[in-house]
């Protein structure tokens, strides 16, 4: 039998929820390697704009085959949440070159340009140096396509850099991921981050409040 999708459109009311970070997580496996990476990513974009840090992480994994149902009220409320974003990490490991089928599933329920409005965060995690270009050739394009901001360069990192090549090893992930989210920040400049959105000035003690 065929799963017919259905096009989703965001509220506008969706956008007068308090300004948040998501970060959404393409990987088929949950807790992977990939949501830490992502993870990084997000405290330190926060961290560079010095803002709140607090995120919320969408799984697709805990979709599964529920992101071609468009009866599915789970995938509606992740595809709001993303929607009303103002910072969005959007992170895949890479498969057959480019994003994952789960990842394209999801996005491919947004109707037009559903991303206006929100900075994203292109995140590829490869096993070879090879496929790094995927965020840049595949992911961003996307992004963009769906009407986001994205940075001039994609965040991409490989399995064995993760592992702890390059002097790093035995320390853990999230130490590991936030160094390499650290030296690309610091190569990428300011310039070509892009500026904070108006939303996430608000200082923090207001946001925690």
């Amino acid at each position: 039998m065929t799963t017919t999708t259905t096009t989703w459109h965001p509220d506008p009311a969706d956008r007068a929820e308090p300004p948040r970070a998501v970060v959404l997580v393409g990987n088929p496996r949950p807790g992977s390697r990939t949501r830490a990476v992502a993870e990084a990513v997000a405290r330190g974009v926060l961290g560079r704009w010095d803002v709140d840090p607090t995120h919320h992480v969408i799984e697709l994994a805990d979709h599964g085959a529920d992101v071609l149902e468009p009866d599915a009220s789970a995938v509606a409320d992740d595809l709001a949440r993303v929607a009303g974003a103002t910072l969005l990490v959007v992170a895949t490991p890479v498969y057959k070159g480019s994003y994952t089928g789960l990842l394209k599933a999801f996005l491919d329920r947004f109707g037009h340009r559903p991303l206006d409005g929100v900075v994203a965060v292109p995140v590829v995690v490869s096993a070879a140096p090879a496929h790094a270009a995927a965020g840049d050739d595949h992911l961003r394009p996307l992004l963009v396509e769906l009407g986001a901001t994205v940075p001039e360069r994609s965040f991409a990192v490989t399995e064995a850099a993760l592992a702890g090549d390059g002097g790093t090893a035995g320390a853990p992930l999230d130490t590991v991921a936030d160094a390499l989210v650290a030296a690309w920040l610091d190569d990428l400049g300011p310039d070509r981050l892009p500026a904070v959105p108006a939303a996430l000035l608000a200082p923090v003690a207001a946001v925690a409040s």
